[in-house]
């Protein structure tokens, strides 16, 4: 009997100490209904109130649980100074690291200058707080192996790290 007590405990610490139950939880990807209710119908710049795209949004879950949203804006119509300046939007419930920056609680815009069609060079991200003053700057990578590139989407790697991309350039999300 006692054998069986001290196995039954040497099991149970086993499994809560163990790599996997020690391990970060992974950046998620959410979709459904959680995703549908989260994108909102248009996001506040400056002044204006621009139309987010919802086919071109994603959804994350960081490892601490907050949640993160990635958007496309449409600027059509609007001064060239907020076309020029803006082709998305961020949402964040929590601390979150874009391309090595820290990014809190709050929502921004973004801009991403890219290198011309068929031209395998750094891209540029410039982030922006809601009254249009830069927050950060950082370099884009080009990811030539993507398939199939979306407008805007964030790809989950097997270790759990994340990357934003806008066609194929891309910067990692942590």
């Amino acid at each position: 009997m006692k054998n069986l007590r001290l196995f039954v405990c040497l099991a149970a610490a086993a499994a809560i100490y163990s790599p996997t139950a020690l391990a970060q939880k992974a950046v998620e990807v959410v979709t459904g209904k959680a995703f549908d209710s989260a994108v909102p119908k248009d996001f506040y710049l400056e002044g204006n109130a621009i139309p987010t795209q919802k086919r071109n949004a994603s959804l994350i879950t960081t490892p601490k649980g907050a949640r993160a949203l990635f958007a496309l804006i449409d600027t059509t119509g609007y001064s060239a100074d907020i076309i020029t300046k803006y082709i998305g939007s961020i949402i964040t419930e929590g601390d979150l690291s874009v391309c090595g920056h820290k990014i809190t609680v709050g929502s921004y815009g973004f801009g991403w200058a890219t290198p011309g069609t068929g031209v395998d060079g750094p891209g540029k991200l410039s982030i922006y707080n809601q009254g249009g003053a830069p927050v950060a700057d950082c370099a884009s990578k080009r990811d030539s192996a993507m398939k199939q590139p979306r407008p805007l989407q964030v790809v989950v790697a097997t270790d759990g790290t994340a990357r934003l991309y806008h066609g194929r350039q891309y910067v990692e999300l942590r």
